[in-house]
This record gives structure tokens, sequence and C-alpha cells, in this order.
């Protein structure tokens, strides 16, 4: 049986250092298809190869943030579409994307869900799937279309703690809980305590100081620590799992790290733009400062290590892009003007492209323990955590054959101009990686052969995932 496999291979990545599970291994990877059938030494010849010798066979990333032709709740549509985000995920190594489908007051949940699909089936490049997100915490949608939602495969739900037209009580937090465990969901949560930040907020705007590098200041950073504990403490009461978005303090590292401890089940991500930027960035002339507006904001560096930190021990286990695109133009974060308040500057930064380059310069040049690390937290924990395993995040016997080859170093300067998204900037402009990727496969394809997109619009598939992998 496995001979016969191994003579209708139709594809063989040859001579690479994989990244594979636990293991770095020296192996050839078969792939029949779409999927993997074989990662041994000299494997037979397939109808295709690639050569992957000197370069390192990572699995391709799984991105489980991203905000991707999305409105707000103020009715600004984010720069990306699905086909332009998508591309730059592509291009930076990522084949797999959870964006949202954004409820917003009065909609109803499952009309969301069918426009995000209809628009994700016609341009997205890569694998998807959505967080639902509740801004909406009505009977029907509680009640009625949330589990039925889930049990149709998706199976993570999105709740905001701050945000005057996003936040939801504990009450319906509770209720959202309830529901998720009930039906085999994950609850993710944006948390910070909105009275802080909006009592923060009124006191610097009396006082005239409006420019962004004041956004810092009015989320301070007790809003997110209270607000984790407390997140924390719901999910225990109804026995339910939890997991924290962007976490960007040390405070909220060190609260994670001890509930866990005490016996909750509590996940956790952080972002690039906490460990490459700090508050600092915000200070620039004028509204130039917007560019790095995001919520929860930059801290410092102190905090940069305490996360850096969490990633290495596990306190953290998913590094993400939480890519929300505006472009620095009046369609995005500069809608309201010249003179414009940091509460009136759209939050959100661009980083689905540049991710992985970031994070494999960072952590993929210390051995072996370093690549498999990048593995776990761009890849392999994100797919399991979020229902996707073991078809995807992994290089292993059965999963699909998403793959990435990385030269380990090339190096490359990240400049405005060559970011793929909308948003026609990068947070990173000036900084120099070393690393990048070279091939990238969805499911036994190519879809970027030389940094350059060789797949076509809509050829995406959407994932039913399976109850989260816990």
């Amino acid at each position: 049986m496995q001979d016969t496999m191994l003579n209708k291979l139709d594809l063989v990545i040859r001579g690479g250092t994989v990244v594979s599970g636990q293991d770095v291994v020296e192996a050839d990877i078969g792939v029949a298809d779409g999927r993997i059938v074989a990662l041994a030494e000299g494997l037979p010849q397939a109808r295709d190869e690639i050569d992957a010798k000197g370069q390192i066979v990572m699995p391709g990333g799984v991105d489980v943030h991203a905000h991707i032709e999305q409105v707000s709740a103020t009715g600004l549509m984010t720069a990306d579409d699905w086909q332009s985000a998508t591309t730059a995920a592509a291009l930076g190594g990522t084949t797999t994307v959870l964006a949202f489908a954004a409820q917003h007051r009065s909609m109803r949940l499952s009309e969301v869900v069918a426009d995000y699909t209809r628009r994700a089936a016609a341009g997205a490049v890569i694998d998807y799937g959505f967080h639902l997100m509740i801004g909406n915490p009505d009977p029907l949608t509680l009640e009625t279309e949330l589990p039925a939602l889930i049990d149709a495969g998706h199976r993570s739900v999105k709740v905001f703690m701050t945000y005057d037209r996003l936040s939801v009580s504990d009450e319906h937090i509770l209720d959202v809980l309830e529901i998720a465990k009930r039906h085999g969901a994950l609850v993710c949560v944006h948390a910070e305590n909105h009275g802080m930040i909006a009592w923060m907020s009124r006191k610097l705007l009396a006082e005239g100081k409006i420019a962004p590098k004041y956004h810092a200041r009015a989320h301070p950073r007790l809003s997110e620590l209270e607000a984790v504990r407390r997140v924390i403490d719901l999910a225990r009461l109804v026995g339910a799992p939890v997991s924290i978005f962007h976490v960007s303090t040390r405070e909220g590292v060190a609260a994670i790290r001890a509930a866990v401890g005490d016996g909750a089940e509590v996940y956790a991500e952080t972002c690039p733009q906490y460990l490459f930027l700090t508050a600092d960035d915000l200070d620039k002339p004028g509204l130039e400062g917007a560019k790095w507006m995001f919520s929860p904001p930059p801290r410092g560096h102190a905090d940069q290590a305490a996360l850096w930190q969490g990633l290495r021990r596990g306190d953290l286990q998913i590094l993400s892009s939480d890519h929300a695109p505006y472009a620095y133009d009046d369609s995005g974060k500069l809608k309201h003007g010249p003179d414009a308040t940091f509460k009136e500057i759209a939050n959100g930064v661009p980083g689905i492209g540049a991710r992985l380059a970031l994070a494999f310069d960072a952590m993929a040049h210390d051995g072996p323990r370093g690549l498999v690390r990048f593995a776990e937290v761009t890849a392999a924990n994100p797919a399991r955590i979020y229902g996707m395993a073991p078809a995807k995040g992994v290089i292993t016997i059965g999963a699909d054959a998403d793959l990435v080859l990385w030269d380990p170093d090339q190096h490359r300067t990240l400049t405005d101009a060559d970011v793929q998204d909308r948003a026609g900037y990068t947070p990173y402009a000036g900084c120099t990686v070393r690393g990048w990727p070279r091939t990238v496969l969805r499911r036994g394809a190519v879809i970027v052969r030389d940094a350059v997109l060789c797949a076509r619009p809509g050829s995406g598939r959407m994932i039913a995932r399976q109850t989260p992998g816990l």
C-alpha cells in the first residue's frame, strides 16, 4: 500500500531542512492529492519536484487574528478586501487565516456570516475561517443563531470588553461562554476596562491633549490587567476555556500565568506590534503618529521582554498579526481631517504580510529549538487551539501540504513601497530581517514562487473547523 502511494506522488520537495512537529530533520516531503503522504529521505521521483536544498521547510503560517474587508462599528471599511489581504498573507508565508464576521448593533448574525462568506469566497487566495464577532447579544443571536453557526463549523466567538458601540456586559459574556462551552467553541476576548479608558480619554481631551501619542496614555496598562483578571474569573464561573487576544503588558502575562497555575483554562496571544514597537513610535509631528495607533497600544521595553519570555515559556501560545489596515488618508486614518483627536482616528495597523518575517528573524536563527518554537507559535498552536489540526499547522503524514520554503539568509528591508496590502505603509518600515519565504504551497499547489503570486482569487477554501483542540 505504502509503495503504491509512493509511486503516485504528485510532488516531492527534496532535500530541505524540515521543521516537523517537535523535530527538525533533513528529509524529502511527498505530496499526493494536496496532502502530505511521505516524509523520508530518498523518495522516488514524482511528477513535479522542488529543490529545497539550503532552505528551511516550515508549515504554512496560520494567522488567527485579522480584520479583512470589515466594517467598523463607526462605519469605516478596512483598506483591504479579501484578495489584497490574502495576497499579502501568502507572499509573507501565511496559508490559513481566521478573520472576523463582525456583527454590530441590530444586525442578524446569520446574515453577517453569509455576507462575509460571499466576499471571502470571491477573493481569498489562502484558506480561511471566521470568528463570530458578537456586537448584538439579543435573544435571537444568543439562543438561535450563535449555536447553529457554531455547529456549522464556526468554532470561535469574539467579544469586546471596551468600545462604546461594541462592548458587551459581563452578563452577556457569561451567556456567550456558556453557549460556547455547550456547543464546542472557544470564546476570544478583547480585554480592556472600558471605564478606565473612557475616564482617561475624557481627562486628556479636556486638557487639550489630542495628538496620537496620547492614545497610549488613554489606555492605561491597568485597564488590561483588570479586564484579563475579570474575564478569566467569568470563564472560571462557567467552567469554560477562554482566549485573550493581543496581550500587551507584563502584568497581563503575569496574570495569565498565575491563573493557569491556579487551574484556569486560559489561552493567549500577542502580536508583532507589541514585540517590535513601543509607545514612543506614536510621538510624531502632526498626525503622523496615527500610523502607529492600535488598541491596546504599544507599551515599553520591559513589556516587550515579558512578552518574549511568555512566548518562550508557553504562557502565550500564539503570535498573530491583528491585521487591521486603514490607509493614511481620508478613507482611513485621516477621515476626520487634520485636527482629529486621538479618539477620532481609526485604530489598527497592517501586518499580515510582515508577521512571519519579523518572527523568523527574531526566533529561527537560534538553532533547532528556535525553529520549532517559531513553528509552534505561528502555525501549530493556532491551528490546534482553533480547531484546524491536524490538517493545518504541522508537517506530518495526512496534513494538508501547506508549506513554506524559507531562504534563511536572505536579507530584506521592509519599506512602504513594498507592501502588498492596501494600507499603503508598514509600521515596520526600515526594519531589516534575515530570512524570507521563497516558495509557498497551499494544499500542494504553489501559490507563491520567487515572491510572485501564482494563485487565482477565490482559490482559497473555507475551513469547517472541529471542536477546538484544547
